[in-house]
């Protein structure tokens, strides 16, 4: 039985799920002919990238280093700038995955945007806020998304990979199979933690996200739950969550006002954070800082589990929740 759908439109029409006739549907934000590039594609970590998305099945179309134009990595032309990509295909990449050093962030991720990219998953970590929100500002401004910063990226097993999440292409296929169900996950590791639990259940992964764990990121769990609800190929959701912030309570309210009724699990993290003397310190992630008591574990539970979603103190806990939460939407 299909499940019943809210009445949703997704934040960015550009990434928004969309259906071919005569073929299967899109997933959410990556599909077959999904096109991207990797700006400061010739450093050492882009490099590793680059070769593990190729593997993957990744179309990356091009690369920008300043300075670097007409080399190859793994047999992708650089360019000097995201403009000299759009001129030389044609038209702007779908996409871009940002490892440029945390001072130059800022700048690349407005070069692409500018550029008309829709999708840009920004890996670097420790860039300050301020840049972060002008870009987070700018890309909403342009009907663009921002996955990141510090994250892994996005995955569709089966299909394409942004970023080095799942790690080389052999190991992410064995974590990721395809599969009804979605991930958001605050941190990278586990992302891939809880989709492998998944693939080992015999459930497997319709899209998994590594959000970022920074304070401010440019897509929250609220901001991508329409796209998962309107996905067809999704059934459930997973998140993984730590102490700190307001996603959760954001994720709830949302979820009231779309009238949502995609199952959701939760795991969360830290909560040994709700120690009194843990209080405004910060536990893995730099957006993990419990301010008061909304922020806490308890809370966040609390308020989860109140809305009908349920969390689970175990990472092997989260294949039964899920099967108990599609086998009640039956």
């Amino acid at each position: 039985m299909a499940r019943p759908r809210g009445d949703l439109s997704p934040v960015c029409e550009h990434n928004s799920p969309r259906t071919i006739e005569g073929s299967p549907p899109v997933s959410v934000l990556l599909h077959e002919d999904f096109t991207f590039i990797v700006q400061g594609i010739t450093g050492r970590e882009a490099v590793n990238l680059t070769r593990e998305c190729l593997d993957f099945g990744s179309a990356i179309v091009g690369g920008v280093t300043p300075g670097r134009k007409g080399r190859e990595v793994h047999g992708v032309p650089v360019f000097d700038t995201v403009e000299q990509v759009v001129e030389h295909h044609g038209s702007a990449p779908d996409g871009a995955v940002v490892t440029v050093p945390p001072a130059f962030t800022k700048d690349a991720v407005l070069e692409a945007i500018e550029n008309g990219i829709g999708l840009i998953v920004v890996v670097t970590e420790r860039i300050p806020r301020a840049d972060v929100a002008q870009m987070v500002e700018l890309a909403n401004e342009r009907g663009a998304r921002i996955i990141g910063p510090n994250c892994l990226g996005v995955i569709v097993p089966g299909v394409a990979k942004m970023g080095g999440i799942g790690g080389p292409a052999r190991d992410a296929a064995k974590a990721y199979a395809p599969g009804p169900v979605g991930v958001m996950s605050r941190s990278g590791g586990m992302t891939t933690e809880i989709s492998s639990t998944l693939t080992a259940a015999g459930l497997g992964v319709s899209t998994a996200v590594s959000i970022g764990g920074d304070a401010i990121i440019g897509s929250t769990y609220a901001e991508l739950m329409p796209l998962f609800d309107a996905d067809e190929q999704t059934e459930a959701i997973v998140i993984y969550t730590e102490p700190g912030g307001r996603m959760e309570a954001e994720l709830v309210d949302w979820r009231e006002r779309a009238g949502s009724e995609l199952p959701i699990v939760a795991f969360m993290a830290g909560r040994f954070m709700d120690d009194e003397e843990m209080q405004g310190m910060s536990f893995g992630h730099a957006g993990t800082i419990v301010e008061g008591k909304e922020d806490s574990a308890t809370e966040k539970i609390a308020r989860l589990e109140a809305a009908g979603i349920p969390v689970v103190e175990r990472i092997d806990e989260i294949p039964a929740a899920v099967k108990q939460k599609l086998g009640a939407a039956a």
